[in-house]
């Protein structure tokens, strides 16, 4: 998992060939003016922009994907968000949805991080996360980049 801000980000573009172009969407406009939902961006990637209610941490499940790193920006809010390593999860909830590229846990978060405006978080296949945690909308955009 990394944490950082978007002005951050040309440190970590060596570390996934499609790093450049997730970054360069999240920099190339006002982000508020991009319409909710699916936007194509390369090949089998893609971003999802999303305003949702966040959810107590009692609501909130972990989930990890396996075809999929995830690279979630918030572009207004703040969120919380739930981690623990995928290894140390021991009670998965429901069977792994290879449509969707998701499967969650019941295992509590062994750590919280704060993601203010501005800021992004990269959860990649080991990392389970629990996302939308905290108070208010949550506006954000996340990319999914194919392994």
């Amino acid at each position: 998992m990394i944490l950082a801000r978007l002005e951050q980000a040309d440190r970590y573009l060596s570390l996934h060939p499609d790093f450049t172009a997730a970054i360069a969407l999240l920099r190339s406009q006002p982000l508020t003016d991009l319409p909710q939902g699916r936007i194509e961006i390369a090949g089998t990637m893609y971003a999802t922009v999303s305003r949702s209610p966040a959810r107590q941490r009692s609501e909130a499940c972990l989930e990890a994907h396996r075809k999929y790193i995830d690279i979630q920006y918030v572009i207004s809010g703040v969120e919380e968000m739930g981690w623990k390593a995928r290894s140390r999860c021991q009670h998965p909830h429901g069977q792994y949805d290879a449509e969707k590229d998701i499967e969650f846990f019941t295992d509590p978060p062994d750590t919280y991080v704060t993601v203010l405006p501005g800021e992004f978080v990269v959860f990649f296949h080991d990392d389970a996360h629990a996302p939308l945690i905290g108070t208010g909308t949550v506006h954000k955009v996340v990319v999914k980049v194919p392994l």
